[in-house]
Order: C-alpha cells, then structure tokens, then sequence
C-alpha cells in the first residue's frame, strides 16, 4: 500500500478500524512519520475547523503510530494538543483523554519530563488532560525510565504548593497516582488535602490509600511493575482495534453512538455495564466489573 493510501484510509471514521493502512504504516515507519507529524500538527492548528468535520479520526491513528515508534518530535505536538480547550479535545477524540493520553505521553517523550510537568502545572488546561500527565509520569516508573523517588520528590511539589489548593479531578488524580507508588513520604500531605476538602472520597479514600500503605513498599511497587495498564504503547492495533465504534459485536446501540461521534473511544460495554449497590465494593485496583480489561480506577470506578 503506498503512503497516499495508507494516509487515505487512516484520515476518516468508516466504522471500521483501518487495521490494513496502520500495518502498512508501521512498515513504512521511516517513509510515514514525517507525514504522521504533519497531521498532529495540522490537528492542533486547524482543532476547530478538523472537529467540525465529525468524521475526522487522523489525529488518533497519528498519536498511536508515533507513540509506538517512540517518535520524540511528536512529543511537544502532543503537549499542545492536549493544551486545547477541554470541550473542544472531548468531542475531538472522547475517552482516548483519560484512557490513552497519558500513555502516549510516557512513549513520546524520551524521558524527558519537562513538557509533562508544563501541562499537570498548567491551571488553564483541560483537568481531564493533566491527570492523564500525571498518569504518564507513573507509567515512565513502572517501565523504568524514571525512578520512584523522583516522581515522589516532584508530587510532593505539587502538593505543597504547585497546585492551586480548591478541587479539581487533577487533586484526585494525584493522590491515585502517589497511592500507586506507595505514598508513606506523602501521607501528611495527603490527609490534609481530604481535610481540605481537595479529593473526592468517592473517587479514592483515605481508607485506600492507607491499605497501599499496609501492603508495604515493596509489594505495591511489584503490583506497579506488573500493571498491564502501565506500559508504553508497543502495538496500534492491539491499542485502537477494540474499540467499540469499530466492532461489530458490540453492544445494541453503542457502534451506533460511537459512529455518531466517531472519534469516542468507548469502552465495550460502557452504555450497559452499571454496578450494582448490592454487589461487594470492587477494589480501585481490582479487574472492572464491566468486563473492559481495565482496573475499576481506570473504568466505571473513574
């Protein structure tokens, strides 16, 4: 397949997953990327008018292929992209915000951290995009390019003081992510932030973060090393191909919703799977009960 084909078939949202045009980009990784930047790039300049479009899905094949080629240069694209307004990134690509970003952000960065920390530190950018960098930078410790104390020097930082101290998601989202990298340095900081009424209890407890705590350093660490979420894109098509706008299997009235805004990476069963109150409370880091694969912080708990 030429590179005018692949890049064709990877530009809009048919319904189906375009798994021929990404095999034929990754192999022609060298010949491809030049063209894969100018697409995240013209995403981030044209956001308006490409998502007025409805049907335009480039964006997301280009971040995946990138993320999965470690390509660097698409690192500051993917800053900026992920600096958009947060209703125009939602209806521009949906739930690729919480469940991908932060991946693609660990892969593309080169263990460089400083464009990351711009975004978590950013007060005007998208809650929803900054915990997904925050997500990144525990990920880049789970596959060993950062070391935990470093990402627990630089949550402390934004604990005591980075942060502006009223709610947002990102205050939950750090308080997960410490919890993940065993939080003992930052129980202080922690129990004030719930005093303060910065987390919602219903997304973590205290109580959960006090667990971690009890299963000590090293087996919380183990459970991070081993988290099958925390790991740098390696394969677009494992990556993008379930997703539901693009199976046939899926649920009544899910392909529908997700082709009427074709870029929602929904998960699949996400319009059905609701959790009983009688059921036993799932653990935050526990398999969703909806069947996604995902954990329930990651999935319906989120």
């Amino acid at each position: 397949m030429e590179t005018a084909e692949i890049l064709h078939q990877l530009e809009r949202a048919t319904g189906k997953f375009a798994q021929a045009a990404v095999e034929a980009a990754v192999a022609r990784r060298e010949e491809i990327t030049p063209d894969l930047l100018r697409i995240l790039e013209a995403t981030v300049d044209r956001a308006a008018q490409l998502d007025a479009e409805g049907d335009y899905i480039a964006h997301l094949y280009a971040m995946f292929l990138l993320a999965q080629f470690r390509e660097t240069r698409a690192y500051p694209l993917v800053v900026r992209f992920a600096s958009l307004p947060g209703d125009l990134l939602d209806s521009l690509c949906g739930d690729f915000i919480t469940e991908d970003l932060g991946q693609v952000l660990a892969s593309v960065c080169g263990g460089d951290i400083g464009l990351i920390q711009s975004v978590i530190e950013n007060e005007d950018a998208d809650e929803w995009a900054r915990s997904a960098a925050l997500s990144s930078l525990v990920t880049l410790v789970a596959v060993g390019q950062k070391s935990r104390d470093e990402m627990v020097s630089y949550f402390a930082s934004l604990f005591r003081g980075k942060l502006a101290r009223e709610w947002s998601h990102v205050w939950d989202s750090l308080v997960c992510d410490s919890s993940d990298l065993y939080p003992a340095e930052l129980l202080d900081d922690i129990e004030r932030a719930y005093e303060e009424g910065l987390v919602e209890p219903g997304h973590i407890g205290l109580d959960d973060v006090r667990r971690d705590l009890a299963l000590g350093k090293d087996r919380v660490l183990a459970r991070l090393a081993d988290d099958p979420h925390r790991r740098l894109v390696e394969d677009t098509v494992k990556e993008m191909g379930w997703w539901a706008c693009f199976r046939d299997d899926a649920p009544s009235g899910v392909k529908e919703a997700a082709q009427a805004s074709a870029k929602d990476n929904l998960k699949p069963a996400a319009v059905s799977a609701q959790i009983e109150s009688t059921k036993p409370k799932t653990g935050r880091n526990e398999p969703c009960p909806c069947g996604s694969g995902k954990k329930y912080k990651k999935c319906c708990g989120a």
